[in-house]
């Protein structure tokens, strides 16, 4: 197994004395992060043998960007806050939207229904019981209107947490602009687009690993050249994280899938000064706030170096690292749920000292269900109390110089590297995910982080130590029973009421560019080449072009998933963990 990051003290501490004087706290002898990474109890610059702070931190927006991305960071502006939000139907899920941009939310999150994650229509039946449960059931470009009804999307940007039908989703948003004589320049926002983290953590996923990467890349070249602020790609170490892995993994994994992207999209033909800036990522936010800030100041040190010195950018800007940030949904508890809300403040702390550009913070009842209204609010007021009241905003990089978050950020930088260099030895990401070995390594950090808390080596209050007898229940929220049914009224109601000869040539226009898109002598899409002399002469963007079509059509979710499934195939696991 590549290494861990565990640390190592290096010869010539100067604090041994006092390491060795120190007391065991209740027995606990050996002292960790979260991520298994061992501790020393005192750091001096003895431990920083190879650290130079002109090259390995710099200054605040300039390269390698390890203390952020902006010379004045949030003294010049604060991170967007985001509440990740959707349920039910759309109408339910754009009242939740209203009111916390009226409460002073700056951005919309959308989570959509798992039916609308893998393509399936809200009448289909492998969606029966799962219509609205984990997010908004949208089937068309109706149902994306009135989510956004009253939303001045000119104005506010979004963020759509979607992945294998992300083009589908996202040419949804963009009709609904179109109709309301929005231009495309004056939208902004993300989309999610990561499916390699799908195989590896998340499982929703459609197609094959390659024409999903070909899928990825249309997605990025239709919006380097129509979207000027949007952002095509949200690349996601938050699921890999949620799965169990270690914060070195989380940055490792990420990164890997990032370089597998960079590489799709310029095989596609398009050059990366058109689309590297415009890369985002999409990191987890745990308890342990030093290893977190530190692992955010690697991560973004890392990436700049891969840009300038794998990708050979003339640029150094091009490597400028942009996430968004969640708060820990793993590390939620039902019991004492209150607790919840002490987490997601230190978590939401650890973002911030790490330089986060926006951030959502989870609600205290989501270990239960979705959140109700109220939990919501505390969730973006305790956003809003660290902007406002705590400080931490006020200077740039706060914790930079201190011989701890140093090494620690150094530490996991290089157990990253030779993560990353032992996925390049097995032929990059989308081998190393065909071959289980993310999904390996994370399973294995997992089964070790249940043990210790087993254990009760790793103490999770109220849960394995400070129980309490008696709790008092909060309410939760529940989503009606009828809504599937009033869903599945409302989608047959609109294919009585479409032009169904329309639809149907917008459905064969998408196929047949799907279908040029991966060859059509019916190569695999691995084995064809897009680039300018690509002999199918795709044109990079084109078929997000034709789904877009499809969608003012007002072809459906499951219509429009179901061409590229006849194209491009279903992926199925081979490998054993």
């Amino acid at each position: 197994m590549p290494d861990s990051g565990k640390g190592s003290v290096p010869p010539g501490r100067l604090a041994g004395a006092a390491e060795n004087k120190a007391p065991a706290r209740q027995g606990k002898a050996r002292f960790r992060t979260a991520s298994e990474i061992d501790l020393s109890a005192v750091y001096t610059r003895a431990d920083l043998p190879d650290h130079d702070s002109c090259r390995d931190e710099g200054f605040p927006g300039e390269y390698p960007f390890t203390r952020g991305i902006q010379p004045t960071m949030y003294r010049g502006r604060l991170w967007t806050m985001r509440q990740y939000a959707g349920y039910g139907t759309a109408e339910e899920s754009n009242v939740r939207y209203r009111y916390l941009l009226s409460q002073g939310q700056t951005g919309i999150s959308i989570a959509f229904d798992l039916p609308t994650q893998l393509g399936y229509d809200s009448d289909h039946p492998l969606a029966r019981g799962e219509v609205g449960k984990v997010g908004v059931a949208i089937d068309s470009v109706e149902d994306m209107d009135r989510l956004l009804e009253g939303i001045p999307l000119d104005h506010v940007s979004a963020s759509m947490t979607i992945n294998a039908t992300a083009a589908i989703l996202l040419c949804m948003y963009l009709a609904v602009a179109r109709r309301r004589s929005i231009p495309p320049e004056r939208l902004a926002g993300t989309v999610q687009n990561d499916i390699l983290k799908e195989y590896v953590a998340r499982g929703n996923y459609i197609y094959p690993a390659a024409p999903s990467l070909k899928l990825v890349a249309e997605v990025v070249a239709y919006c380097s050249r129509h979207l000027p602020r949007w952002s095509p790609i949200s690349i996601s170490g938050y699921h890999i994280r949620e799965a169990g892995s270690t914060a070195v993994q989380e940055v490792a994994f990420t990164l890997a899938n990032a370089i597998a992207y960079v590489e799709a999209v310029r095989q596609s033909g398009l050059p990366l000064e058109e689309f590297c800036s415009r890369l985002s990522f999409f990191f987890n936010a745990s308890s342990d706030v030093l290893e977190e800030a530190a692992k955010f100041r690697a991560a973004r040190r890392l990436w700049a170096r891969i840009v300038v010195e794998r990708f050979g950018a003339a640029d150094p800007t091009l490597g400028r690292l942009r996430f968004h940030a969640q708060t820990s949904g793993a590390s939620l508890a039902a019991q004492q749920p209150e607790n919840n809300i002490v987490r997601v403040a230190l978590q939401a702390i650890a973002a911030v000292l790490g330089g986060t550009q926006s951030l959502h913070t989870n609600s205290m009842d989501e270990a239960l269900a979705l959140p109700t209204e109220r939990s919501a609010l505390v969730a973006l007021r305790t956003q809003q109390i660290l902007a406002e009241e705590s400080g931490i905003a006020n200077t740039v990089d706060p914790l930079a110089g201190s011989y701890f978050v140093e090494w620690l950020t150094d530490t996991i930088e290089a157990g990253a590297r030779r993560y990353i260099e032992k996925i390049d030895e097995m032929g990059g990401a989308v081998r190393a995910v065909e071959q289980g070995f993310m999904q390996r390594e994370i399973h294995e950090a997992a089964y070790r982080q249940q043990r210790s808390v087993e254990s009760c080596e790793r103490i999770i209050v109220g849960v394995n130590r400070y129980r309490s007898e008696k709790e008092q229940p909060l309410p939760i929220l529940t989503v009606s029973p009828e809504l599937e049914a009033k869903q599945v009224a409302g989608l047959r109601d609109l294919r009585v009421r479409r032009d169904a000869a329309a639809v149907d040539a917008a459905l064969a226009r998408v196929e047949e560019a799907a279908r040029g898109l991966v060859g059509s002598s019916g190569e695999t899409v691995s084995s064809v080449s897009c680039g300018p002399d690509s002999r199918w002469k795709h044109v990079p963007g084109s078929l997000v072009e034709r789904i877009l079509e499809a969608v003012e059509a007002r072809a459906t979710v499951g219509e429009i998933a179901g061409c590229l499934r006849a194209v491009f195939g279903e992926y199925r696991e081979s490998f054993a963990l």
